[in-house]
């Protein structure tokens, strides 16, 4: 009884408390004013908001302001300039009081919920953030090396836009809405977004440089950059735009507009045209332009600028819609043209990717002939790379101009068409011309076989001058090449092409110094000095060094530099002596592409017998005089095969083992017959430069006999001695026959080109298309040993 009595007087006591309380944090959320917190009146323009609050930001940014409760106060600034530079939430607080952005498309509400809403901290104040972090970040949440792998090398292509947050961070909440919208409109436009957790990765937000939470960075270039203003999305869209390169995109107007359609020689690319009627150019086409930049240049043209009325009119351009048009070497006409109220990403990507070569591209680096002509692939279909060899003289000019036309008039996907100088590209003409004496111009139909530079070729009869007689008789050949892709048979391997713009690599390190310059300039303007620290370090360091260097030489002796110098001259005079004494053939083989190992009794069981199922032995026979050329020859047709697993390689020397291979080719006699030839004398053939591909475990072996493709005695050309163990192809069997004629000892072939074509053999040996000779097995170890 007591104690209720007690509860009962306690009572009113308590209920006064609470409204006591209540009172008071309804005076506190009534006294949030954003109109107060900036300084400004109710009637003050957006500039004038934008100019208070860029004051008030810089004075109580918390790394700069060490005031306790500057932190809360620049929230307050970053969230009253949110509400009053957005029309519709400004609109509203004047109405009815500042509410959140799902309470304003509702009507107002009042009592404790208005409260609620007009309350700062929201509900974030009351709750752990982690259960409001919604938005589905874990969409776009980054590793690290998920960051290392995709997102550095994506961000040459198109910026980035990060966010580093935590699962206890009340700040993190403030922001999600902007952040929210932002996102919704950059990721549309094709900006990169991730999100990064410090809690889980530490590392990579040490690696960003983000050392507190909430940080927004941008990454592009590899280069990262953080955003030091309020989450607006306007300022988010600003920041990404302030990223981009300034000099991606050219105005251009009626007086400049033929000097940009005509650098298409110059700068070998395509342009494109861009009419849309807002003064600045929209920030989807300067991604666009970023993410193409080294294939397409990028112009805009203002429709509403009076110095752009007749480009407008020489082009017939609607005015109504935003229109793009994509110039190739035709710079009267546009080659493709697109016109939308509604320009989106996908669109854009699919009209530049489309259009992103010229009609004949001139080969000016390896990238460019990479992309343009790609290595053939089994499981697609075979393209051809037809390339005019010519010059870069005014009188070059009319028969290139015919082949331009010709390109023209074949658009099949199989065919690809790129022209070359012979002054710029030398050594890729020198080993696709084998006549010296062939002036150019030249046409050449080639189609590569492997990333090592390895093509099949075959050069168009009687040069080009562009006359009708030629372009019927190319056309004649490029049919035949559909039906039979034996037409090439010529081989070759390419050098790597010359980079024709590094010239330019100059310029653009200036442009890019300036920018980087200019960048740090505003970094140590806003960012504090703990940020700056690495590079500060950086800098330091290498003047460090640099000094340091200096230092050392000044108080260096001269005269101990001049002694090892002088020896340095003697030392390769008697290397000099020595090598000029010593015998030639008894100079070591040089191993410097494979390893190559000597077949012998020893040898025999582990690299033969014993050999796993589905590995070869590829085995060279030479002689003690041939050991050397043969071993040098040997290794560099086989290098590029040196990347399989199942490849092993060895040589048999037939002054010790010829018994051996005697044996072997008793076994197999259909082995030594080629083309309806006699059948050799076992005991009596002369077998330097026998390529075996022996097949241990399935008990069979592969042949290459030597074919000679210099200027023998016969006078056959390159080519006519076979591509696999000495047999031609067969479509030049039949369009060219033989006269049979005796073949030339081996004293008349040049050694060095007894393996001609032996990596062609190799292509036809890893196809599985060289027939297979079996035996019952393999000749005793006695037969390999050497006689003494």
């Amino acid at each position: 009884m007591v104690r209720l009595l007690r509860a009962i007087l306690t009572l009113p006591a308590a209920l006064a408390l609470f409204l006591l309380l209540l009172d008071c944090l309804v005076e506190t959320a009534s006294e949030f004013n954003p109109y107060e917190v900036l300084g400004v009146t109710k009637s003050a323009s957006h500039a004038e908001i934008k100019r208070a609050y860029k004051q008030l930001a810089k004075q109580w940014h918390p790394d700069k302001n060490k005031d306790p409760g500057a932190e809360d106060m620049f929230i307050k600034i970053t969230k009253s300039y949110q509400i009053l530079s957005n029309e519709e939430m400004r609109m509203n607080y004047d109405r009815h009081g500042w509410m959140d952005e799902g309470a304003a498309r509702e009507q107002p509400q009042h009592g404790f919920r208005h409260f609620h809403d007009s309350f700062y901290f929201d509900e974030s104040f009351f709750h752990f953030p982690r259960a409001s972090r919604d938005f589905a970040d874990s969409k776009y949440m980054l590793r690290y090396a998920e960051y290392v792998r995709d997102v550095v090398p994506d961000s040459f292509k198109r910026p980035y836009l990060i966010k580093i947050t935590s699962d206890w961070c009340f700040t993190c909440v403030h922001i999600e809405p902007a952040w929210r919208e932002a996102v919704q409109e950059l990721e549309a436009l094709g900006v990169g977004i991730g999100v990064v957790d410090v809690g889980e990765e530490r590392r990579l937000a040490n690696q960003l440089g983000a050392h507190r939470t909430p940080s927004i960075l941008g990454l592009i270039n590899g280069k990262v950059t953080f955003f030091h203003y309020a989450v607006v999305k306007e300022h988010l869209r600003q920041f990404v735009e302030d990223l981009l390169p300034q000099r991606l995109v050219e105005k251009v107007t009626d007086r400049n507009y033929l000097d940009f359609l005509n650098s298409w020689y110059e700068e070998n690319k395509p342009h494109v045209l861009l009419f849309d009627q807002v003064p600045a150019v929209p920030l989807l086409y300067r991604l666009a332009a970023f993410t193409y930049k080294d294939y397409v240049r990028f112009g805009y043209v203002d429709q509403g600028l009076t110095e752009t009325a007749d480009l407008q009119q020489r082009l017939n351009i609607n005015t109504y819609a935003p229109t793009m048009l994509l110039f190739k070497e035709n710079t009267e006409k546009p080659a493709d043209i697109i016109q939308a109220k509604g320009m989106k990403k996908q669109i854009v990507d699919e009209f530049i990717s489309a259009n992103r070569f010229l009609l004949v591209p001139r080969l000016v680096n390896q990238k460019l002939f990479d992309e343009l002509c790609p290595v053939k692939q089994f499981h697609r279909r075979r393209k051809y790379c037809v390339l005019l060899i010519t010059g870069a003289g005014e009188s070059f000019a009319p028969r290139n101009d015919a082949f331009l036309a010709f390109a023209s008039a074949n658009t099949k996907e199989v065919l690809r068409f790129a022209y070359v100088y012979k002054e710029s590209q030398q050594p890729l003409c020198d080993a696709l011309l084998k006549n010296k004496e062939s002036v150019p111009p030249q046409v050449v139909i080639l189609e590569r076989r492997n990333a090592a530079g390895k093509v099949l070729y075959r050069a168009v009869t009687g040069g080009w001058n562009g006359s009708e007689e030629d372009k019927y008789r190319l056309q004649e050949q490029l049919d035949l090449l559909q039906k039979d892709p034996s037409f090439l048979h010529y081989d070759a391997t390419l050098p790597e092409l010359n980079n024709e713009f590094a010239s330019m690599f100059l310029i653009q390190w200036m442009y890019s110094a300036y920018d980087y310059l200019s960048q740090m300039v505003e970094d140590l303007l806003q960012r504090n000095w703990r940020e700056m620290m690495p590079l500060l370090s950086l800098i330091f360091s290498a003047l460090f060094i640099l000094f340091g260097t200096v230092i050392i030489q000044a108080f260096s002796d001269p005269s101990e530099e001049k002694q090892p110098k002088a020896k340095g001259k003697e030392a390769p005079k008697a290397e000099e002596r020595s090598e000029g004494s010593a015998d030639p053939s008894s100079r070591p083989p040089k191993k410097d592409f494979v390893e190559v190992t000597e077949l012998t009794d020893i040898t025999y069981t582990s690299n033969l017998v014993k050999l796993r199922p589905g590995h070869i032995n590829v085995v060279v026979v030479l002689t003690d005089a041939s050991k050397n050329v043969l071993l040098s020859k040997f290794a560099k047709e086989v290098y590029s095969f040196t990347r399989s697993s199942t490849l092993h390689y060895s040589f048999l020397n037939v002054d010790k083992h010829r018994e051996w291979m005697d044996a072997l080719m008793e076994l197999a006699p259909d082995a030594m017959r080629a083309d309806g030839e006699e059948d050799d004398a076992p005991h009596g053939a002369d077998y330097t430069g026998y390529v075996l591909a022996l097949n241990g475990h399935k008990r069979y072996f592969c042949l290459f006999k030597p074919v000679y493709t210099g200027d023998d005695l016969d006078g056959r050309p390159p080519g006519e001695g076979g591509a696999a163990g000495g047999r031609p192809r067969s479509g030049w069997r039949e369009e060219q026959p033989r006269k049979p004629h005796p073949r030339p000892a081996s004293s008349t072939l040049q050694i060095h080109h007894k393996l001609d074509r032996l990596g062609l053999w190799m292509e036809h040996l890893m196809e599985g298309t060289l027939p297979r000779h079996y035996i019952p097995a393999w000749p005793s170890p006695d037969k390999i040993t050497a006689r003494k």
